[in-house]
């Protein structure tokens, strides 16, 4: 048997970040996103947002790596909300993710931080956000040397 312990701290927007994920709706689409990963062995230790984005911590497993989890959590999200008509407009996630794996002891600064989501989009756009994660984890740098 193998054992797995990895956190991984996954922030994903919707298409050109619409503020899709209204209260009515927002709630709904956490939950069938938990209930789907578990179908799919994916551990959802945590999940919250705002009405263009997602937080999501995920317990990485020993068969699926962190771009099927995010394909497996956005594809088919992005289709339950159509099929059921959640949103007036035509749904979709924005292609890009961002995955940030989370240590042991940040495990409950993380949940704290992704549960406080509406307070803290008070205060900070997700623009703002996005850049400060950009910033912050240096894919900034990753950008500038890919292109």
């Amino acid at each position: 048997m193998s054992y797995v312990k990895v956190y991984v701290h996954f922030i994903w927007s919707t298409k050109n970040r619409e503020p899709f994920l209204t209260d009515d709706i927002r709630e709904d689409v956490f939950n069938h996103i938990r209930e789907n990963a578990s179908e799919k062995n994916i551990y959802i230790d945590f999940i919250n947002g705002y009405v263009e984005h997602v937080h999501c911590l995920v317990s990485l497993n020993e068969d699926l790596g962190i771009g099927k989890i995010a394909q497996l959590l956005k594809g088919e999200s992005s289709h339950w909300i159509n099929k059921n008509d959640l949103s007036k407009y035509h749904f979709q996630w924005q292609s890009e993710y961002m995955a940030i794996g989370v240590g042991d002891d940040k495990l409950p600064i993380i949940r704290q931080y992704i549960a406080n989501q509406e307070e803290h989009h008070q205060k900070i756009s997700f623009e703002e956000e996005y850049n400060q994660f950009i910033k912050r984890y240096g894919f900034d740098i990753v950008r500038k040397d890919l292109g």
